[in-house]
């Protein structure tokens, strides 16, 4: 999402060249306003040659937050490349008033979290994430990603929907009450887009199971891509081609 607010504000500046890398996992991404690149770079090594065979000046790193092995890898390869370097990482949610979350490190912690009883669990995961769940299948399903799951939980209930963020709140809650849902499981992917379903499991009074965000390297940071812009303005490596 960054990523693509970032694109957008710079695609119209005349004094940057601005490239977008997709990691491909998505076989029909949405239309971006730069050019884009998809695929992977075979590690730090490889996007390092890769930012010195194209000329790089700076590198942003505006992946999701879960993305820990790509944005490990971005924080390596850019001083090999001898290039500038930024983290754009959205704030995490943090619970409020209302929130019944039960915090794990991952699928693994939220299966025991969930316990042994049947219960109504909405999985707002991705499709790596889910296969853990075939571990649990006492319990009912509903899955919502992006595309299709090819390999479906081997699981006797287990209902299956594919959307496109961002989602109202309203919407959300009609999801959950339909399905009968007692338990959303979820990442803390923060920003607005999909905040609507921790929304309506508060309304509902519903457990939040949340998997907590990885570790991911120090590095200069900013949280939006307004900061970013800022930041990019002043950036060494922009003020060196300008001349500045």
């Amino acid at each position: 999402m960054e990523a693509r607010q970032l694109a957008e504000r710079l695609a119209k500046r005349a004094d940057v060249a601005v490239t977008l890398s997709l990691a491909g996992r998505t076989s029909a991404p949405a239309l971006q306003p730069v050019p884009v690149r998809v695929g992977g770079f075979g590690g730090a090594r490889g996007l390092a040659d890769y930012l010195l065979g194209q000329k790089i000046d700076v590198l942003i790193d505006a992946t999701h937050p879960y993305a820990a092995t790509i944005s490990a890898n971005a924080a390596a390869a850019a001083p090999r490349a001898g290039v500038v370097f930024l983290a754009l990482r959205r704030p995490g949610w943090t619970p409020i008033a209302g929130d019944r979350w039960v915090e794990v490190g991952d699928a693994a912690g939220a299966i025991q979290a969930l316990g042994n009883m049947p219960r109504h669990v909405f999985l707002a995961l991705g499709r790596k994430e889910i296969a853990p769940f075939a571990d649990a299948p006492q319990h009912r399903y509903l899955v919502r990603s992006v595309e299709v799951i090819m390999s479906p939980l081997m699981v006797p209930r287990a209902v299956y929907i594919t959307a496109r963020g961002p989602f109202a709140e309203a919407d959300e809650r009609a999801l959950l009450e339909q399905h009968r849902i007692e338990v959303v499981v979820a990442k803390n992917s923060g920003g607005p887009a999909t905040y609507g379903k921790i929304a309506a499991a508060r309304a509902l009074g519903l457990l939040v199971i949340m998997l907590r965000r990885p570790s991911l390297p120090a590095v200069e940071a900013v949280e939006t891509a307004e900061d970013a812009v800022a930041w990019l303005d002043h950036a060494p490596a922009l003020a060196t081609a300008r001349g500045v």
